[in-house]
Order: C-alpha cells, then sequence, then structure tokens
C-alpha cells in the first residue's frame, strides 16, 4: 500500500486523533460513552501514517487525556503506577506492527484478513506487556505470582483484545468499501 497523500494524511491522522478523545475517557457521560479505541489507534496509525513524529504525537496525546481525565473528570489514578511507563511500548507494539504490514498490504481481501490477523497478535502482545508491568510493577498486589497473573490476564485479555479487534475491523471495512467505490468510480469514468 502506497503512503498517503498529504492531504489524506492529514484527514485520517485528525480521524484518528477524534476518535481517541472520543473514546479514552468518560467525557460524554456513560450513556454514549465508546470502548476506548487507543490499541486500535496505534495500529491503524501505524497502518496507515507510518511516520514516526505521529507515533510520538499520539503517545503525548494519549499521555494528555489521561492526565486531564484525572485532574479534571474525576477518573481515578488507580492504573498510574511505574507500570504506565510501560504503555508507550505496548503502544509501539501496535504502530510498528502496522506499520511493518503495510508495505505488504494490498486491495486483495486476502490482505485485509492478513491485516487483521496482525492485529489481532499485536494487540494480544500489547495487552501482555501494558497488563503485565502493571501486574508485575504496579505495585497494587501484594504478592504478585504467575498463576494469579495469567488468570488476570486471562480475565481481562480477550475483552481489550476484542475491543481492539472490532474498532480494527470496522477500519479495514471502511476501507474495503472505499476501495470498491473508488474503483467502480473509475470503471464508470473509463467507459464514458
Amino acid at each position: 500500500m502506497k503512503a498517503l497523500s498529504g492531504s489524506r494524511f492529514k484527514a485520517l491522522w485528525l480521524v484518528l486523533v477524534a476518535v481517541m478523545i472520543a473514546t479514552r475517557f468518560k467525557h460524554f457521560g456513560d450513556l454514549l460513552h465508546l470502548p476506548d479505541a487507543s490499541m486500535a489507534v496505534f495500529f491503524l496509525g501505524g497502518l496507515y501514517l507510518r511516520r514516526h513524529w505521529t507515533f510520538v504525537t499520539m503517545v503525548l496525546l494519549a499521555v494528555a487525556l489521561d492526565w486531564i481525565s484525572i485532574s479534571y473528570a474525576g477518573v481515578s489514578n488507580f492504573c498510574v503506577t511505574l507500570a504506565y511507563s510501560f504503555l508507550p511500548l505496548a503502544y509501539a507494539v501496535l504502530w510498528y506492527a502496522g506499520r511493518w504490514y503495510a508495505p505488504r498490504m494490498d486491495q486483495r481481501a486476502t490482505s485485509f484478513v492478513v491485516a487483521f490477523a496482525v492485529a489481532f497478535v499485536a494487540a494480544s502482545l500489547s495487552f501482555a506487556i501494558s497488563n503485565g508491568s502493571f501486574y508485575w510493577l504496579g505495585g497494587r498486589y501484594a504478592n504478585p505470582h504467575m498463576t494469579e497473573y495469567l488468570s488476570r490476564l486471562w480475565q481481562w485479555g480477550p475483552l481489550f483484545v476484542r475491543t481492539t479487534m472490532s474498532y480494527v475491523a470496522v477500519a479495514l471495512a471502511l476501507h474495503a468499501v472505499a476501495l470498491r467505490l473508488a474503483s467502480s468510480s473509475f470503471t464508470h469514468r473509463k467507459e464514458a
């Protein structure tokens, strides 16, 4: 897949920023709260935007949103421990998995299936990093041990990965539809 042009890059970057802002914390209230899309945003950012500076900007945005949530929106700071410093690594797994796959992606349906599979592996590994660092380094568990960690990983992992994969599936479906529409439009113009 070719890199996005300047205007498309900016438009998609703004969409991903808006999605992260809209889903990162409950500023619209419980009724309209969507699950956090941050993990999906990082994978999709790597897949479509690719630029290193954009990754850094998105990490800074995530940190700023967390700070605002805790300082002004009444969100608990329970998760902000030494382990929080591992979030950039967890996000990097997602971003750079997407970035790695981007040149391999084309318009074939199998390419989208592989993108989904890459996202699944990256989301699983990313969650293991963030959850593992919180469990082992967060200081919230008196006597951490592997059995309890694996139990918690299994308890929470599927929810986080499923949420990420739902957003990725929607984004890839929209991409496929856009390609289909562009191809159809090109065919009609060519015939005219």
